[in-house]
């Protein structure tokens, strides 16, 4: 049974660039294009920015090192890294990296450039950020559908607390998280169909003070399935992340998850009660674009002409990889970019490419080309490269020092 609708959208917002969802991508996308002198505006569902890094709770700022004492990410993800921790940090501080200039004693033995933050702070201090910026954040906002002038998006449909209304746009940026922009404006996507695994992350105090309970785990790409790498799931459910009853339901069997865990831990400490749990799903892959090129998990240390900057794998030391700016974005749509965990990878790569820095590497390149064009199949992408370098950001690993 359906409901037919006519609809009459008014549009109420305007912009250069359009960033749909305010986690690290979005973040990073919003503050470069913004530092171009771009009218720019942030969509989040959330009341607060960091997504799955601060709703999530997934509060670990993975590796900007390859684990063997280089620096490989650079920009807007080194500074987001300062910022998490600029009013002190919860672990993981690494002092070789931000205390001590010896570069011998950074090497595959010593602390990795990572570190655990406050989700709190974090979220105020980005929205400070942006604001400063200049960009217009819309909270509790979903981006629902898109009107298309051929094969470029005009507007972008919004709904939230005012309705149902539609901002008129140049570029998009999705940072969705889920690729839901390119879903709408039917750019070719692909589901991850191996599913998530139930998480049930949550912050609790006791005697032993403050503490993140790490409750359940993101699971292994199967293709890299082993015996020692084998995930204990809370549940035998997998979850897609694409359906909003199944959200729903996810959520339910995650709070229940945080209170058995929580009254296992009070047997033997009955002072410890829960500070913070995850307002939002603790989902890792759901949707993708299939863009002009599909990054490989064996293409370490390859050189691509391309790059828009570099990432390590936060899973092991060595790795290292150059981000071509042809995963971002897909002909069929010319003023769509990607951000984040939304890239053009396999699925091996996905788990590489879906943590912190390597969201903030590809927003800081999307959002920098967003503010120059409204056709990415037709950017240079030497003049997107030397904005890129002059905000910070090394783009071939030939060029580390």
């Amino acid at each position: 049974m359906y409901i037919k609708e006519a609809l009459e959208t008014k549009i109420t917002y305007s912009c250069d660039v359009l960033v749909a969802g305010g986690g690290f991508g979005g973040i990073s996308a919003a503050l470069s294009a913004a530092r171009q002198g771009k009218k720019v505006i942030l969509l989040e569902k959330q009341y607060m920015l960091g997504g799955l890094g601060t709703a999530g709770l997934v509060t670990i700022y993975l590796p900007l090192c390859d684990g063997l004492g280089k620096q490989v990410s650079f920009g807007i993800a080194e500074e987001l890294f300062r910022l998490s921790i600029s009013m002190g940090y919860e672990d993981k501080y690494p002092e070789n990296w931000l205390d001590d200039n010896d570069i011998s004693k950074r090497t595959n033995k010593d602390k990795r450039f990572e570190v655990q933050y406050n989700a709190q702070l974090f979220a105020i201090l980005a929205e400070q950020l942006l604001i400063k910026s200049g960009v217009e954040i819309l909270y509790g906002t979903y981006a629902v559908g898109v009107n298309k002038n051929g094969d470029k998006i005009d507007a972008v449909i919004i709904e939230n607390k005012s309705g149902r209304q539609a901002v008129s746009v140049k570029a998009v940026v999705d940072a969705t998280g889920d690729c839901d922009i390119a879903y709408f404006a039917d750019a070719p996507t692909e589901d991850f169909k191996q599913g998530n695994v139930l998480a049930a992350w949550y912050y609790s105090f006791g005697r032993k003070g403050y503490n993140l309970n790490m409750v359940g785990f993101a699971d292994v790409p199967d293709d890299q399935k082993n015996e020692s790498n084998k995930v204990e799931m809370l549940i035998p459910r997998r979850f897609t992340g694409l359906d909003g009853r199944e959200l729903s339901e996810m959520m339910q069997l995650s709070h229940a998850s945080t209170l058995n865990d929580i009254l296992k831990k009070r047997e033997k400490d009955p002072t410890l009660l829960p500070t913070t749990i995850a307002t939002t799903p603790q989902i890792r892959m759901t949707r993708k674009i299939v863009g002009e090129y599909i990054l490989h998990d064996t293409e370490m240390h390859k050189y691509f002409k391309d790059s828009i900057g570099m990432v390590s794998d936060w899973r092991k030391r060595g790795p290292v990889y150059e981000v071509p700016f042809s995963t971002l974005y897909s002909k069929k749509v010319k003023n769509l970019i990607t951000a984040g965990r939304c890239t053009s990878v396999t699925d091996s790569m996905w788990d590489i490419m879906r943590v912190i820095p390597c969201c903030a590497v590809t927003g800081q390149a999307a959002g920098a080309a967003a503010a120059l064009t409204d056709d990415f199949s037709a950017l240079e992408t030497e003049e997107l490269q030397n904005i890129l370098r002059k905000n910070g950001v090394v783009i071939h690993e030939k060029d580390l020092e």
